[in-house]
C-alpha cells in the first residue's frame, strides 16, 4: 500500500469525478483507476462503486477512507514535529470559525505568528457542522465553535471565552433602559443570522424560552452582510458582545444586554481527539491559554 494510492482515494472523495480527480493528482485517469484496483486487490475488498460514472463508496470503500484521512494526517503530522525540531515551527495552521466569533480569532493568530513568523494561517468561516465534519476528516486543525450546546464527537475542547448577547437598534427606538428584554427584542424589524448557523439555533431556543416570536425581516449567512443592513437600513439585531470588538456601535444606535432569561454561551477551540496532537494546533492552543479574552471583550462590552 502507497500513501499515494490513499491521496488518490481522499481527492475522488472531495472532487466526487473520476477525471477531476485524476487532474488534480496530475495523472491520467487510467492510472488512477489502475492504483485504486491495485489497492482494492491487495486488501480484498471493493472500494468504489462500480459505473460509468462516480457513484460513491463502498461501506468498505467508506471505512478505507477513515483510515486514509487519518494515516495522511498523521503523515503531515510527523513531517511537521520533525520539521520544527530541526528548524522551528513552519506550516499551515487550518482554522475553521463560526462567524460569529471570526472577529476574535484574529487577537490569537496574530500573536502566534509574532512568535512563530514562519507558521502561516488560513481561517475559513463555516457553520459549526462543517467543523465537524472539517476534523473528522482531517481537513481542519482546529475548530473555533459552541462547546456547550449542540453535541461533539471525537474532539477535545479548550474553552476560550463566553458569548453574551446584546440588542442593537437605534437610539430613538430604546427605552432608556440599561438592558433589554428577549420579547422586547421580538417586538424590532430584525435582521438574523440564517437558520443553517448555530447562534440562529441558540436565539431561536432563548426566544421560545422567553415565550416570544421574532419575525426575522432579513436573515443571512454573513456577518458583514447583516451588519450592513442594520447600519444601512431599518433593522435591529442580536449579537453576539464580541462583535463589538471590531464592529463597534454604528453612528444613531446603541447596544444593550438582553436580559429576562440571561444567558451566555462557550465559544471554545476543538482539536481531533489523537495523540500526539499536530505540533500547530497545539501550539495555537498553547497561545489561546496566554489569553483572557473574556476580560478583553468585557472591556469593549455595555453592561
Amino acid at each position: 500500500m502507497l500513501l499515494r494510492q490513499l491521496e488518490y482515494l481522499t481527492t475522488l472523495a472531495r472532487e466526487k469525478h473520476f477525471a477531476r480527480a485524476a487532474e488534480a493528482c496530475y495523472i491520467s485517469q487510467p492510472a488512477m483507476s489502475a492504483a485504486i484496483r491495485k489497492l482494492e486487490a491487495e486488501l480484498h475488498v471493493q472500494i468504489i462503486q462500480r459505473g460509468n460514472r462516480f457513484i460513491g463508496f463502498t461501506p468498505e470503500g467508506e471505512r478505507i477512507l477513515k483510515w486514509a484521512y487519518r494515516i495522511l494526517a498523521e503523515r503531515d503530522a510527523l513531517i511537521e514535529d520533525v520539521g520544527a525540531m530541526r528548524e522551528g515551527l513552519s506550516g499551515r495552521l487550518r482554522i475553521g470559525c463560526i462567524p460569529t466569533a471570526l472577529c476574535v480569532v484574529p487577537i490569537l493568530t496574530s500573536l502566534l505568528c509574532q512568535d512563530q513568523p514562519r507558521v502561516r494561517v488560513q481561517v475559513s468561516s463555516m457553520t459549526s457542522i462543517e467543523i465537524q465534519r472539517g476534523l473528522s476528516q482531517y481537513g481542519l486543525d482546529v475548530g473555533v465553535t459552541y462547546i456547550d450546546n449542540e453535541p461533539l464527537t471525537g474532539v477535545r475542547t479548550v474553552p476560550l471565552y463566553s458569548e453574551r448577547y446584546l440588542l442593537l437598534a437605534a437610539e430613538d427606538d430604546l427605552d432608556d433602559g440599561e438592558s433589554a428584554t428577549w420579547a422586547e427584542a421580538a417586538e424590532h424589524p430584525l435582521c438574523l443570522l440564517s437558520e443553517d448557523m448555530q447562534n440562529r439555533r441558540i436565539l431561536n431556543s432563548v426566544f421560545e424560552q422567553a415565550q416570544a416570536k421574532p419575525q426575522p425581516a432579513v436573515e443571512t449567512n454573513s456577518i458583514s452582510a447583516l451588519y450592513a443592513h442594520v447600519r444601512e437600513g431599518p433593522w435591529a439585531t442580536v449579537l453576539p458582545h464580541s462583535w463589538l470588538l471590531r464592529f463597534g456601535v454604528p453612528e444613531g444606535m446603541r447596544a444593550v444586554p438582553l436580559a429576562e432569561p440571561q444567558i451566555s454561551k462557550t465559544i471554545g477551540l476543538v482539536l481531533h481527539d489523537r495523540d500526539p496532537e499536530p505540533i500547530l494546533a497545539r501550539a495555537f492552543v498553547d497561545t489561546a491559554r496566554r489569553m483572557d479574552l473574556d476580560e478583553l471583550l468585557d472591556a469593549t462590552t455595555p453592561g
